[in-house]
C-alpha cells in the first residue's frame, strides 16, 4: 500500500508533519481528518524496492471466510450493537487465525478513537479498497448495515463465478494432470527398456525412437535438476507476477489464452458493472468510484484501462465516451451506458449490464468442457502417435531383419 508524507495542523491549531499508510491520496486525506488533522500537504513519499519473500508463502483469508464475516456484520449492525462490541465478539469466534489478528487490532484502533474505515485501511491484505471504502462512505451516511449487505450481496457473486469457474476447469485440468503422470511413468520405467533392447540390434531408429529415447535418458539422468528447475521456476513465476510489469503483462496474458480468456474477461467487466454500480449506488463521486473499482477488478492491465477512464471523465468528458475509448465493452453494453447517463440511472443500467456479462458466463461455462475436449483430444492424440511411431516402427523393422535373416 502506498505511504503518503503530509503537513498540516490539529484541532489545537499546531502544525504537524507525519507518515501514514493508504490506498490513495483521498483515502489518506480522510483518514487525517479522522484524527482532526487538517492536511495542508499531502504526497506519495517514493518507497524502496523490496523483495518480500513471506508474501510468496503467505496465505490470504478465503472468500468464504469474508463472506461470512461480512454477513455477521450486517446482522449485528441491523441489531443495534455497538461496533466495537460487534468486532470483539467476532474476533472470538473466528475460526481463521489470520482475520482473529486483525480483528483484534481493528478492535485496539477503534478503542483509541479510529473510525471503522481507517482500522480495517491499515490491513489492506484483508480489506481492499472497494471494502473500505464502502464501509466509510455507510459510517458518513449512516447506513452501514445496508452497505454490509451490498458488500455481503457482492462477495457472494464473486463466489458463486469463481466455483462454476473451478467446476469447469476440473476435468481439464484431471485430464493433463493424468497425462503428465503417464508421460513420466514411461520415461523413467518403459522406453528405457526398448532403448535397451533396439541398442543390441545397432540399427538406425525412426526420429521419433529418437525423441522418446531421448527425452527419458533426461529424465532418469537428470531429474534432480528437472526438479530443481521446475520448483525454481515454480517460485520464479510467482516472484514475477508479482512484480508491477510481471503483474500487468500476466493479466494481459490471461485474457488472451484460446476459451478461457474471454471468459476472464467478461467475468471481470461483470465484476467492474456491479462493484461501479455499487458505489454509485452509495453516494460515492464518479471519479473516485472508478479509482477503487480499478482496484476492484483484480487484473492490471483492465486497471490501467478504468484509470485512463476516470482521466478522460476528469477532463470532461462523458461516461459513454470515455468507455467506448477504453475498448472493454460491447455494443450493447455501451448503448446501456448512454441510456444510463441520459435517464440519470446509469447504476442501474449498470447492474443491468453485469447480469448481462453474468449471463454470458454461465452459459460459456456450461459449454467449456465441450469446446476443451476436442483441444484435449488432439493433444492425446499427438502424444499417443508419437509413442506409438517410436515404439512399433522399430520393431517393425526389427521383425523384417529377423524375416529377412532366416
Amino acid at each position: 500500500m502506498p505511504i503518503f508524507e503530509y503537513r498540516g495542523r490539529d484541532a489545537a491549531g499546531q502544525a504537524v508533519t507525519g507518515r501514514l499508510e493508504a490506498t490513495n491520496a483521498n483515502a489518506a486525506a480522510d483518514q487525517l481528518l479522522s484524527r482532526a488533522v487538517i492536511p495542508l500537504e499531502l504526497k506519495e513519499a517514493k518507497a524502496k524496492q523490496q523483495v518480500d519473500i513471506g508474501a510468496l508463502f503467505r496465505r490470504r483469508i478465503s472468500l468464504d471466510e469474508l463472506q461470512i464475516f461480512t454477513r455477521q456484520m450486517y446482522s449485528l449492525t441491523r441489531s443495534g450493537i455497538p461496533i466495537l462490541r460487534a468486532i470483539a465478539g467476532l474476533a472470538e469466534s473466528t475460526h481463521s487465525k489470520r482475520l482473529k489478528a486483525a480483528l483484534e487490532q481493528v478492535a485496539e484502533q477503534l478503542t483509541s478513537g479510529f473510525t471503522l474505515s481507517s482500522a480495517m485501511n491499515q490491513h489492506p491484505d484483508i480489506f481492499d479498497a472497494l471494502f473500505i471504502s464502502m464501509v466509510h462512505v455507510g459510517e458518513n451516511t449512516g447506513k452501514l448495515e445496508e452497505v454490509f449487505y451490498q458488500l455481503s450481496q457482492y462477495i457472494e457473486r464473486e463466489q458463486e463465478t469463481r466455483r462454476r469457474i473451478k467446476a469447469a476447469m476440473r476435468y481439464p485440468i484431471f485430464v493433463l494432470l493424468a497425462v503428465a503422470i503417464a508421460l513420466v511413468v514411461l520415461n523413467i520405467f518403459v522406453i528405457p527398456k526398448f532403448a535397451d533392447m533396439f541398442s543390441r540390434f545397432h540399427a538406425e531408429l525412426p526420429w521419433a525412437t529418437k525423441l522418446l529415447i531421448g527425452t527419458s535418458s533426461l529424465f532418469v539422468h537428470y531429474w534432480p535438476l528437472l526438479l530443481m528447475l521446475l520448483i525454481g521456476g515454480y517460485f520464479g513465476v510467482r516472484y514475477w507476477v508479482k512484480t508491477e510489469r510481471g503483474e500487468w503483462q500476466w493479466d494481459k496474458l490471461k485474457l488472451r489464452i484460446p476459451v478461457v480468456g474471454s471468459i476472464i474477461e467478461r467475468s471481470t467487466l461483470a465484476r467492474y458493472c456491479r462493484s461501479f454500480a455499487m458505489m454509485l449506488s452509495a453516494g460515492v463521486p464518479m471519479t473516485h468510484a472508478l479509482s477503487l473499482v480499478a482496484d476492484a477488478v483484480d487484473n492490471r492491465y483492465m486497471h490501467d484501462s478504468i484509470v485512463d477512464m476516470r482521466h478522460g471523465i476528469e477532463a470532461g468528458e462523458s461516461m459513454l465516451r470515455v468507455s467506448r475509448n477504453s475498448g472493454l465493452f460491447t455494443p450493447l453494453v455501451l448503448q446501456m451506458v448512454a441510456v444510463g447517463e441520459e435517464t440519470g440511472q446509469i447504476e442501474q443500467l449498470l447492474n443491468d449490464a453485469a447480469d448481462f456479462y453474468e449471463g454470458e458466463v454461465d452459459y460459456d461455462l456450461k459449454n467449456l468442457t465441450a469446446k476443451l475436449e476436442p483441444i484435449l483430444i488432439g493433444i492425446v492424440a499427438v502424444i499417443v502417435l508419437i509413442l506409438a511411431l517410436g515404439i512399433y516402427l522399430p520393431m517393425w523393422d526389427m521383425l523384417n531383419v529377423v524375416k529377412g535373416g532366416r
